[in-house]
Order: structure tokens, then C-alpha cells, then sequence
């Protein structure tokens, strides 16, 4: 039997456990489980969230989100109910609420900051390689769930771990190499325009990997992988811990592609010519820089 392996056994911090063969194996190509003991942090109590939220709230508003109301499965982000009330009051009223509670940049207060630099340095241990120059940031995402709600089907930009605190919930998680079930096109459209493009197709439903998210258990999610949740019949407190690759080259072919696709071209997926990623990302590149130069340098 398999044991399970900690990255530094000398530190007074261990707070992820899991198979380092498998981890390394599977770290941003398939989705795994792990298990952690953050379950009874008093960072993640519900009173000290309020105080997190009202921090965020305060100084980086924009980080500190919440909607309220029925969603389904293939809801996109812009076609939630907004909520009538507070975050305060929809982390208050959480359980009856239907809200679903983002707290983004967890790491502004000093005492998350250190958890999560606890966290990433165990992680990144796991890898078993120096990920730093590949890595454009790290960040701390809490969520905040009633009971029965579900969070819609997406991709993200981040490679994430996702780790259950309290309640319960079932997560569906998708091979993002999938190509019958995340098309090249809505990938290319994500990188490009729109969070919203992965279309959830429910004939494909059997092919997702499925996990029940207990209180001390959790998941990697590779970068771009699609999922979906569904909460317990509980109040759901979730911890996502991320990295944001330095994606310019993989994002700018996406993008590359998305605009030939856009002039009638059928363009070739990354990877199939290393000539035209090349090319892509180069030129692709140069234009956004081009880009952003102008609009530093622009007067109006």
C-alpha cells in the first residue's frame, strides 16, 4: 500500500498530505485528491471571515463578491441574480441564502499571507522541481457556499488546489485535453474575450472524474480543466490555493488562433507545429506590448 509522503518533515508547518509519486505525475495533466488539516484553522472560523470580508471589502472592493439565487449548471458568470443585500449580510443569512461568497486575495491580511506562503512552499515541494520561474503569482481564494447551491461550469486560468474546510460538496472534473468535450474554439475564445465560452454538454457528463469534498480532503485542478460543483446540505466553507503560470506564451497562440479563426483561417492547435507557436507567440506578443505601450503613453 501506497504511503502518503510530506514534503518537508522538519517543518512545523504540514498542512498538505499526498502521494508524491502521483502527485508529480499528474500535477497540471489530471485531476487527483489530497487530503490537508486546515479543517480546524481558526483562520477559517465564520467569525473570522467576516472580518476578512470586511478588510477586502474596505480596501479592495472589487475582491469581495457574492451572488444569490438559482443556478444551473450552464449558467454563465454574467447571467447570475445579483443579491439585494450586503456580502456581510449574505455571509450572515449564508445558510438559507442561496449565496455563493468569493473572497479573492485572501492573502492582503498578513495572517492569510503566511498561510498560504506555508502552503505554496509544501506544494511546491510536492512538484519535486523549482516551479519559480514559471510562476507569475500565487493567491488565496476563499468560498463561502449555502447549502444545495451549485457553482456553473467554468475553466480557469489558474492551476489550482481546492481544499474542503467545512460542509461537504461533489466536484465533476474534466480533462481539459478533451477536444469533444472543451474545443479548441472555446479555449481560443476563453484566452481571448470571454471567461464565459466553455459550454457545459451533458452527453459528456460520464466522462468527468468526480469527487466528494469532505472536511480535511481536496483536489488539484489543472489549468484549464473544466468543472463544476454542487454543494451539500450544509454551509460550504472552501479554500482555493492557486498558481497564475506566466501564460503569455501558451495564451497568446490561443489568442493568435482565436483572430485567424476570426479572418476565415482554420489555424493549428499549440503544439502541433512548433514553427507557427513561434510565430504566434512572437507576434502575437509583440502586438500586445505594442498595445499596452500606447495606452501608458496615450494622453486621453
Amino acid at each position: 500500500m501506497a504511503t502518503l509522503a510530506m514534503p518537508n518533515q522538519a517543518s512545523d508547518h504540514s498542512h498538505i498530505e499526498a502521494l508524491a509519486a502521483e502527485f508529480q505525475e499528474r500535477f497540471n495533466q489530471k485531476s487527483f485528491e489530497l487530503t490537508h488539516h486546515l479543517a480546524n484553522h481558526p483562520l477559517f472560523k465564520l467569525e473570522r471571515l467576516m472580518q476578512l470580508t470586511k478588510s477586502i471589502r474596505e480596501t479592495h472592493p472589487k475582491d469581495a463578491y457574492y451572488d444569490a439565487g438559482d443556478i444551473g449548471i450552464s449558467t454563465r458568470w454574467d447571467q447570475a441574480p445579483k443579491g439585494v443585500f450586503s456580502i456581510d449580510e449574505a455571509i450572515e443569512r449564508i445558510g438559507s441564502a442561496g449565496a455563493w461568497v468569493l473572497l479573492k486575495k485572501a492573502q492582503y491580511d498578513p495572517d492569510y499571507k503566511v498561510l498560504l506562503d506555508e502552503t505554496m512552499a509544501e506544494l511546491k515541494a510536492f512538484v519535486g522541481k523549482d516551479l519559480t520561474a514559471h510562476i507569475k503569482r500565487d493567491e488565496m481564494i476563499i468560498f463561502i457556499t449555502s447549502p444545495k447551491r451549485i457553482s456553473s461550469y467554468h475553466i480557469d486560468r489558474e492551476c489550482n488546489f481546492l481544499l474542503q474546510i467545512h460542509g461537504e460538496k461533489t466536484i465533476h472534473v474534466f480533462d481539459q485535453k478533451d477536444r469533444e468535450v472543451l474545443p479548441e474554439t472555446e479555449i481560443e475564445t476563453f484566452w481571448a474575450s470571454d471567461n464565459n465560452a466553455p459550454v457545459y454538454k451533458p452527453q459528456y457528463q460520464n466522462r468527468a472524474n468526480t469527487y466528494l469534498l469532505r472536511p480535511g480532503t481536496g483536489v488539484h485542478i489543472p489549468v484549464n480543466a473544466p468543472h463544476w460543483l454542487q454543494n451539500g446540505d450544509d454551509i460550504s466553507i472552501s479554500l482555493s490555493v492557486s498558481f497564475q503560470f506566466r501564460d503569455s506564451v501558451l495564451a497568446n497562440i490561443y489568442r493568435a488562433n482565436f483572430f485567424l479563426r476570426k479572418m476565415g483561417i482554420h489555424p493549428s492547435p499549440p503544439g502541433s507545429s512548433a514553427v507557427r507557436d513561434t510565430f504566434k507567440k512572437v507576434t502575437f506578443g509583440g502586438l500586445v506590448k505594442m498595445r499596452q505601450l500606447l495606452d501608458k503613453n496615450c494622453p486621453w
